[in-house]
């Protein structure tokens, strides 16, 4: 039997010893065994209790007096878990095991994150496996995702395990290269995130709006009403693969819509819809006390609507300029483009009293790119290829609701009543 010996001769040597519990889960296991230990005079080293389908796996990580009191109590442990109808397995952890074990406290953790309309055991095989070619160490899985029937799983269904890993990548960059190429060859969305303090404490998550809370591109849709439509779409889709600079752009678009009625501003904001998961994500946000903001390049005018329809706390979005009822294809005051985004990030977390690395920011374009970049969380929504692999984290296969996965919260966590604005 292992045994732990204290600085002290006076006091008595310690076996320790591993015990998992296997079975039927019902009340009183955990304290059934504990009461036993406890009778023993036993140390918890360790502890982790899982329930998986009504199926429980409790292990504790035990130090016993030496010698008579150990085997009475392992024995003691054996038939009260019998009496209950469970299988219990008892193995002694040699010292240097365990002072091996010790030694690893400290070392750094990592949340890798599964997303997908559905979980394939072939998914959680091939993760694990490029953990374990990246020298990381799984200590657990958790499904943050709700139970799904199997008559309900369709495009619209969205499921989430998260892996803590422990170690660091023995190539950080070629690690995180691996996961993206994984989720391109499976179909899925992965994550990797450090574990640390500031990731169970975000307060602040920023938006932009055109194509990531909204579905549309607005200025798309008015050229549409100016009979511009192809020739802006084009520009647009330039500029969000980052081939064009926004500034140039978006000066060049805007110039197409001289002259637009402005009534067809009403036109556009009626036939605009919410992106999947967004009033999700923003209620969810809102209840738990999370602070909001749109930063988009796109139309103020437009802005303030989806503000008031998702109860959003702060907008900055550009001012369009009208004169006699027409657009005149220009904006009044300073652009809001890329620089300018990561700029009003950092003076929202200093308003709010919080550092960055407390702040989320989520787009699609590369002029979201910069306020990526910056935040403690960078996630880049059904993106084009240049900015899902420049940012930190991409959400491609699911709604945007799926946010809330990569921020730790899960769907009983979000699934509280939801809060309509006012």
């Amino acid at each position: 039997m292992a045994t732990l010996v204290s600085g002290r001769a006076a006091r008595p040597v310690k076996s320790i010893v591993l015990v998992n519990v296997i079975g039927e889960d019902r009340p009183g296991v955990t304290s059934t065994v504990a009461e036993v230990l406890a009778r023993h005079g036993a140390l918890i080293l360790d502890i982790g209790q899982a329930v998986i389908h009504d199926t429980l796996n409790l292990g504790i990580l035990a130090a016993v007096e030496e010698g008579r009191v150990c085997a009475a109590a392992l024995e003691e442990v054996l038939s009260e878990v019998h009496r209950l109808g469970l299988q219990a397995r008892i193995q002694p952890v040699a010292p240097e095991r365990y002072q091996h074990w010790v030694e690893q406290q400290g070392r750094p953790r990592h949340i890798v994150t599964l997303l997908a309309p559905r979980i394939a055991a072939e998914h959680i095989a091939r993760v694990a496996a490029v953990a374990a070619e990246g020298g990381l160490t799984i200590d657990t899985i958790s499904r943050l995702s709700g139970r799904i029937p199997l008559d309900r799983i369709d495009r619209r269904s969205k499921a989430c395990v998260e892996f803590s890993v422990r170690g660091a990548p023995l190539d950080a960059a070629a690690f995180r290269a691996r996961l993206l190429e994984l989720a391109a060859e499976l179909g899925v969305d992965l994550a990797c995130q450090e574990d640390d303090i500031f990731r169970r404490h975000r307060r602040l998550v920023a938006f932009d709006m055109d194509s990531t809370l909204i579905e549309q591109e607005v200025i798309d849709e008015l050229a549409r009403e100016a009979g511009k439509g192809e020739e802006v779409a084009r520009i647009t889709e330039a500029a969000m693969r980052g081939e064009l600079d926004f500034r140039e752009s978006f000066a060049r678009r805007l110039a197409l819509l001289a002259g637009l009625p402005e009534a067809a501003l009403e036109v556009v904001a009626r036939r605009l819809r919410l992106t999947e998961g967004a009033e999700k994500l923003l209620a969810t946000l809102r209840r738990l006390g999370y602070k909001t903001a749109i930063l988009s390049g796109g139309f103020d005018y437009f802005g303030r609507e989806i503000q008031r329809r998702l109860g959003i706390d702060y907008l900055y979005a550009n001012h369009l300029d009208i004169a006699g009822g027409r657009l005149t294809g220009r904006v009044v005051g300073e652009v809001v483009d890329g620089p300018r985004k990561a700029e009003l990030l950092q003076k929202l977390a200093e308003r709010e009293g919080i550092r960055l690395e407390q702040t989320v920011a989520v787009g699609d374009g590369a002029n979201d790119l910069p306020m990526l970049s910056i935040a403690g969380l960078g996630i880049a929504f059904r993106a084009k290829p240049l900015v899902r692999a420049s940012a930190k984290q991409a959400i491609s296969t699911i709604g945007l609701d799926g946010v809330l996965y990569l921020m730790g919260i899960r769907d009983r966590d979000a699934d509280g009543e939801l809060v309509t604005p006012r």
